[in-house]
């Protein structure tokens, strides 16, 4: 502790109406950026059964079997269909299962990943 009537803070004397030594410290906040979103879609062949596809679009994508049932169609008719939209390694992630899962049950079911 310093003893005596002037306490200097900020090089001017308190004691004589200067600097009190006290300021505001101001602090930039930066912004999180939001990751960017990749689509998972699924492609259509001639090969790969329904029921196949409903099951992947359950397990792999979290879908009630309408949601899957309604994609599936999509895609059969469309030639493509969007299976979900994630961030890139988690759609990655997906697109690696479904066609390791297609493959171990002899289908040729593709997947692929596109920008959002």
């Amino acid at each position: 502790m310093m003893t005596g009537s002037s306490d200097k803070m900020g090089g001017k004397d308190q004691a004589g109406g200067g600097d009190t030594g006290t300021g505001v410290i101001t602090r930039t906040q930066s912004e999180t950026k939001k990751p960017a979103l990749y689509k998972v879609l699924m492609l259509n062949d001639d090969y790969t059964p329904m029921e196949f596809v409903v099951h992947v679009l359950q397990r792999f994508f979290k879908m009630g079997i309408e949601d899957a049932t309604r994609v599936m169609l999509h895609v059969h008719q469309k030639g493509v269909g969007v299976c979900g939209v994630f961030t890139y390694e988690v759609a990655e992630t997906k697109v690696t299962q479904v066609m390791d899962f297609a493959k171990q049950h002899q289908h040729p079911l593709q997947c692929t990943v596109e920008k959002a």
